[in-house]
């Protein structure tokens, strides 16, 4: 079926490579006249496909909890990305986030057994005393650093590696290769290499860790979550030797990015907000949890995920095809102003706060959201009282339409 390309062009590397207060002028154009649009084809697709004709673009909060709710008719089988991936690629990478049910149902239930209290508890106790060490070690390198490589990265990669005991000898590379997996549209960090290549090789290398990890876990068991999870059991069922490395990688990638991104937006926010820091610090206690969603909300680190449809279905007032691509834009329903007051202000009291940043509900809502959390009310809490006059420079972002990468961000204080 042939239909026009809404005139405002979500596809184009021109549009992801402009800032987000420029982009968010054309979504606030789809959201109000046309809050459900069919595009071209992304450009610069790893896997470019002659037949694919296009996606429709979901720019509204409330469709994107729609299409988020309704798993039986929006799938993530057919892979979540803007981009084609191949089909041996897509489970190896994305795990359960690329699952419908049954299949989902089970290993979600499988990993969330690996979950459990006492882990919590373990995970959120190791992420204070990384926190604290972190800020420490950047305070002592004097003023001027890039945030991003002393702390930013530094929080997810140290928290990762307790949550699941990676060795100290690999945390490096482990953090190299779960960049590299969202960055290998990024031509700065290409450096001239073939994007395919940079993501196959460091995906081996990532399951290559987590069979590692596997084997002495099954055969040692100690007091981390690698360990629950290779023993966690539902309904008789056990995590294969593929779904431990596949979700391992999921691991890597969403306990890396999310957080580190939302940690370089929120503090360069509260450098050119001063007046919400002031506020934070009256009362850290007491509105650091507010102020965290809002930190999310306003980062919104992650920008888009795709769903296909099963069959045939109306959206938005437009009628969508089975088969045919529907990918949410959370840049956009974070700034619906039918849902947010003044949604262009950055407010750290803001209550309620149903951001999407998270995702927008139903099967696949983020199952780390509770450790994303915790790192930003750690790491903001010791940034703030460690460095109070800590001030962000300007950021160097990555360009791209799924992470809001800040590749660099010098600090002063």
């Amino acid at each position: 079926m042939d239909r026009p390309y809404d005139p405002i062009d979500l596809s184009s590397r021109a549009f992801w490579a402009s800032t987000a207060a420029e982009r968010e002028g054309a979504f606030a154009e789809l959201r109000e006249q046309r809050p459900v649009s069919w595009h071209p084809p992304v450009e610069d697709s790893l896997m470019p496909d002659p037949a694919d004709r296009g996606y429709w673009a979901v720019t509204r909060h409330a469709d994107v909890a729609e299409v988020s709710r309704n798993s039986e008719v929006f799938l993530s089988g057919k892979g979540v990305l803007f981009e084609n991936v191949p089909e041996e690629l897509l489970e190896a990478s994305q795990s359960f986030l690329a699952m419908d049910p049954p299949r989902h149902t089970l290993i979600r239930k499988v990993v969330h057994a690996a979950f459990t209290p006492r882990q919590v508890r373990r995970i959120e106790e190791s992420i204070k005393a990384n926190a604290k060490d972190i800020v420490t070690e950047m305070k002592a390198m004097g003023s001027g650093v890039d945030f991003v490589e002393h702390c930013a990265k530094e929080l997810p990669i140290r928290t990762l590696s307790d949550m699941v005991g990676i060795p100290e000898s690999e945390r490096h590379q482990v953090a190299e290769a779960a960049d590299a997996l969202v960055s290998w549209g990024d031509p700065v960090y290409l450096d001239g290499r073939n994007p395919l290549e940079v993501l196959v090789v460091n995906q081996m290398y990532l399951h290559q860790v987590a069979l590692t990890l596997a084997v002495e876990r099954r055969t040692n068991p100690g007091d981390d979550l690698f360990s629950a999870l290779v023993q966690a059991e539902v309904e008789g069922s056990r995590l294969t030797d593929p779904e431990v490395a596949a979700f391992f990688v999921l691991l890597a990638v969403a306990g890396n990015d999310t957080t580190r991104q939302t940690m370089s937006h929120g503090l360069k926010a509260l450098t050119d907000h001063p007046e919400q820091r002031t506020w934070l610090l009256e009362d850290f206690e007491g509105r650091i949890g507010l102020a965290v969603e809002e930190l999310v909300r306003w980062a919104t680190p992650v920008m888009t995920f795709r769903r296909t449809a099963a069959v045939d279905t109306e959206l938005g007032g437009q009628q969508i095809l089975a088969g045919e691509k529907v990918v949410m834009f959370y840049s956009s329903s974070n700034r619906d102003s039918e849902v947010f007051d003044r949604p262009e202000e950055f407010d750290l009291g803001r209550s309620p706060n149903p951001h999407q940043g998270f995702g927008g509900g139903g099967r696949h809502f983020c199952l780390g959201a509770h450790v994303a959390r915790a790192q930003l009310r750690a790491i903001f809490g010791e940034l703030l009282a460690q460095i109070p006059d800590l001030q962000a420079g300007e950021p160097a972002y990555v360009p791209g339409n799924f992470i809001h990468g800040v590749r660099s961000m010098p600090v002063t204080w």
